[in-house]
C-alpha cells in the first residue's frame, strides 16, 4: 500500500470518528509551514524577531487578522502599504455553501518584493487560531476556494519587511457548478428539491430544469462518467464523478446519451439531451439533475447553481490621495469596520481629525488614525490637511 493511499484511509477512519473540525485540527499539527510563517522563522534566526521593527511586523499581520475588515462580496480596494511602517490588510469574508470565492492580488512595488498572500479559515471555537488553507507569495495572482461547507474566511496581504506599494485586492463569489441545460438559467427550475413524490412517499432528491427536447445536457462539474444506462425511475441516465468535491451528479430522463462509460468530461461537454424518459413519460421534457455526497446522500443542487448577487461598487473615493493626510470635514464622522453604510461603527471622530489615506473602495477611504485604529470613512467627508482652514482677504485703510 502506497503512502498517499495509507495518509488518505487514516483522514478517511479521522472522519468517520469525528466531525470537520476535529479532523482540521489534527491536520493542522501536521503540515508545512506557510510561506508566510517560513519568513517569520527566517526573522527570529537572523535576531530580526526581536528588534522593534521585526516585532512591528509580526504585530501587524496578526493584529491584520484579529481586527479584518468585514466585507460584504463582490468587494475591490486599492490601496497603499507603506515601507516605512510595517503594515497588513486583512478581510472577513462568509462563503455561503455551493459557492467559490476568488481573489485577485496584485501590489506595484520594487522587483524582487514577497508579498505574503494568506486565507484563513476562521475556526468555529473561539480558542482555536484561524487554520491556513492558501498561502502564497507570488503576486499578481488569482486564488481560487471552492469550501464545501459554508464559513468565514480572512484574507491577509502583507509585505515583507521595509518593503510596500499600492495594491488592488477584488474578492468574489460564483457559483460552484455550472449551469447543466444549454441555454437555461436558475427561472427553468421549476420543480425544487424536497418537493413531495408519490403522495408523499418520498422526496424529490434533485432538480427539474425545463427545456424543448433535444436541448444539449452540460457537464455541470469535471470528472468521469460511470454508469450511463437505462433506469425504470430515471430513463435514460448519466453518472459523473466530481472528484473535486468528493460528490457524484446525476442526469436523468434524458432524450439520448452521448458519453459512455470511462469517459473523462470537461466542464461544458454535451452529455446527452433533455428529454422525458423513465417515470417523466406523462411530463414535459426535463433534465432532473442530482447531487449526492458521501456521508450526506442527496444534496440540493440550488445554491451549488445559483449565481450570486450583487454589483462590485463603482470606485469614487479619489486614490491621488493615497498615503496622503487628510482632515475630516465634520463633527462625529463615523469610522466604520467596513466601506459599507451599515458596517459596525468602531468610533465617532471630532471635527479635524487628521488621518492617513491607505485605501479607496467604492466612496469609501481605509484609514489609520493617529493612535493607529484602522477603519473606514466616508471620502466625500474630508478634505486635504493641508488645505487652509479658511481664507480671509485683509485690506488695509489709510489715515489722513
Amino acid at each position: 500500500m502506497t503512502l498517499a493511499r495509507t495518509r488518505a484511509l487514516v483522514w478517511l477512519a479521522l472522519a468517520a470518528l469525528l466531525g470537520c473540525e476535529e479532523v482540521e485540527q489534527v491536520q493542522d499539527r501536521f503540515r508545512d509551514l506557510t510561506p508566510y510563517e517560513a519568513y517569520s522563522e527566517s526573522l527570529a534566526q537572523a535576531g530580526l524577531s526581536e528588534t522593534a521593527l521585526g516585532r512591528d511586523w509580526i504585530l501587524a499581520g496578526s493584529a491584520a487578522v484579529d481586527a479584518a475588515a468585514p466585507v460584504s462580496l463582490p468587494f475591490q480596494e486599492e490601496g497603499y502599504i507603506t515601507a516605512e511602517e510595517p503594515t497588513a490588510m486583512a478581510y472577513r469574508i462568509t462563503v455561503p455553501r455551493g459557492r467559490r470565492l476568488t481573489a485577485d492580488v496584485t501590489l506595484d512595488t520594487e522587483d524582487g518584493t514577497r508579498v505574503f498572500v494568506d486565507l484563513f479559515r476562521v475556526a468555529a471555537g473561539d480558542e482555536d487560531p484561524p487554520r491556513p488553507i492558501i498561502s502564497s507569495d507570488s503576486v499578481p495572482g488569482t486564488f481560487v476556494h471552492e469550501p464545501w461547507r459554508e464559513g468565514d474566511f480572512i484574507l491577509r496581504l502583507q509585505p515583507e519587511l521595509l518593503r510596500g506599494g499600492q495594491y488592488r485586492v477584488t474578492l468574489r463569489l460564483e457559483a460552484q457548478l455550472a449551469f447543466p441545460v444549454d441555454g437555461r438559467n436558475m427561472p427553468a427550475i421549476q420543480s425544487i428539491f424536497g418537493a413531495e413524490r408519490d403522495a408523499g412517499a418520498r422526496s424529490h432528491e434533485g432538480v427539474d430544469i425545463f427545456a424543448p427536447r433535444g436541448t444539449p445536457v452540460l457537464a455541470a462539474a469535471a470528472g468521469r462518467a460511470y454508469r450511463v444506462g437505462i433506469t425504470n425511475l430515471g430513463g435514460k441516465v448519466v453518472w459523473v464523478r466530481d472528484p473535486l468535491r468528493n460528490a457524484r451528479l446525476y442526469y436523468a430522463h434524458l432524450d439520448s446519451q452521448h458519453v459512455r462509460d470511462g469517459d473523462r468530461i470537461e466542464i461544458g461537454d454535451t452529455l446527452g439531451f433533455v428529454g422525458n424518459t423513465g417515470n417523466a413519460r406523462t411530463t414535459p421534457p426535463h433534465l432532473h439533475f442530482g447531487l449526492y455526497r458521501t456521508g450526506e446522500g442527496a444534496i440540493d443542487p440550488t445554491p451549488f447553481l445559483a449565481p450570486p448577487r450583487g454589483t462590485l461598487p463603482e470606485l469614487t473615493a479619489d486614490l491621488g490621495q493615497l498615503g496622503a493626510w487628510v482632515r475630516l470635514q465634520n463633527e462625529g464622522t463615523r469610522l466604520r469596520a467596513a466601506p459599507e453604510t451599515d458596517a459596525p461603527v468602531l468610533r465617532e471622530l471630532e471635527q479635524f481629525t487628521q488621518v492617513r489615506v491607505l485605501g479607496g473602495s467604492g466612496e469609501y477611504f481605509r484609514v489609520r488614525l493617529p493612535d493607529g485604529m484602522n477603519g473606514y470613512v466616508a471620502a466625500r467627508l474630508t478634505e486635504p490637511a493641508d488645505q487652509p482652514f479658511s481664507t480671509q482677504v485683509a485690506t488695509s485703510t489709510q489715515q489722513e
